[in-house]
């Protein structure tokens, strides 16, 4: 299994909260760095507050072996020329060691905030890595720019703008999903799957890797290299004292997913269809302060995977570990002399722990191995249908 972090490290998502700690960019490199000395396979970078390519970029620049990878880019507002080029100045900068992620956003964010029209997003998506692989298959071999799609027609690139071969240029896409869907686009056009946190590990093995299969079958492709890259819901802290201040925080981040229609699928797996509904309601009511006490221990124990930092490794594998072949995890090094060395000890145990745990059981499954799709998921949570 592959190990790879957010920044600032020990970053989890705040909801609708603001941040604990914002990102300083100028500390991207010294921290890309550290990561690299310590042993974590990766660097993840999502499109919110900052331009994830521009961070990357400080990153790649101080590193040589660390993965970089946007988790995620909104694909759509950007044309996929533009992608193309963001992507490809990325692996040239990072010797190869780049992943492109990307994700659709809602009807309302595409409409409302990036003024755009909005369409079904999985067929747009299908042709938005097609026209993109397009590019960069013209600008490494030299043949002339050719893509009709439903959605884009590229067919013009002057010496000017074409930006030539480069020496890695086979690029990895990976692609945010939930639904079917988006899965089954994924395994048409896409090297990987980066699931919501809201993806329990049932719902992946029974509902999003089925859809990947079909999708791979359509167009005829292999899976043995697709990976699944997750980003936990994941309450941990040093003692278990501040630990219920996460878990306080989990309770938050569940209900606020519930809320959200794009989600209801993964609580429709578990049962949980008149939660989100009921979360629903108190959203469209703005009324915040609720939403967490609706989320019971068997509710949170179902999603959220909650440990101090000498246990949070083994049980990011025990949940994961038959589906997942990359996931998202760090602690915040303390700034106190005291406690800031153990930290990062801690940090560099943790990498050794989830990358030493063998990523064959989730190939098997990924791929639909006959043997690996008649066991039982066994990572704490449990299917409801």
């Amino acid at each position: 299994m592959r190990l790879e972090t957010l920044l600032p490290l020990g970053k989890v998502d705040p909801g609708l909260r603001a941040p604990e700690n914002p990102l300083d960019l100028g500390t991207v490199a010294a921290n890309a760095a550290f990561l690299e000395e310590i042993g974590y396979g990766g660097l993840a970078v999502e499109e919110t507050k900052d331009d994830p390519f521009v961070v990357l970029a400080l990153a790649a620049a101080a590193t040589q072996r660390l993965r970089l990878t946007t988790a995620v880019a909104i694909a759509f507002p950007r044309s996929p020329t533009t992608t193309a080029l963001h992507a490809w100045t990325q692996q040239k900068l990072s010797a190869g060691r780049f992943t492109l992620g990307l994700g659709t956003q809602v009807r309302g964010h595409i409409r409302r905030r990036y003024g755009l029209e909005w369409h079904p997003p999985a067929p747009w998506m299908r042709d938005y890595v097609r026209a993109m692989r397009a590019v960069w298959h013209t600008w490494q071999t030299g043949e002339p720019l050719d893509h009709h799609g439903e959605h884009y027609d590229l067919d013009l690139m002057v010496p000017l703008f074409d930006a030539g071969p480069i020496e890695h240029p086979d690029i990895a896409v990976h692609l945010a999903a939930v639904n079917t869907n988006m899965c089954a686009v994924a395994g048409e056009v896409a090297d990987g799957i980066r699931p919501h946190p809201v993806c329990t590990p049932s719902y992946i093995a029974e509902v999003m890797l089925p859809a990947v299969r079909r999708g791979a079958a359509r167009s005829g492709r292999s899976l043995d290299g697709f990976r699944v890259a997750m980003k936990p819901l994941v309450a941990s802290a040093r003692t278990e004292e501040e630990l219920q201040t996460k878990i306080r925080d989990a309770r938050a981040r569940i209900a606020f997913y519930a809320s959200t229609p794009g989600y209801r699928a993964a609580f429709d797996h578990l049962g949980l269809g008149d939660l989100a509904t009921e979360a629903k309601e108190h959203s469209k009511a703005q009324r915040w302060e609720e939403l967490p006490r609706m989320i019971d221990d068997e509710t949170l124990d179902r999603f959220a995977v909650i440990g101090t930092y000498d246990q949070i490794g083994e049980r990011l594998l025990e949940r994961y570990s038959q589906v997942v072949t990359d996931v998202e995890f760090s602690i915040a090094v303390s700034p106190d002399p005291a406690l800031h060395e153990a930290d990062r000890e801690t940090l560099r145990s943790l990498a050794a722990v989830v990358q030493g745990a063998d990523d064959g059981a989730a190939r098997a499954r990924i791929r639909g191995d006959a043997a690996e799709l008649s066991s039982t998921i066994d990572g704490g949570e449990t299917a409801g249908v």
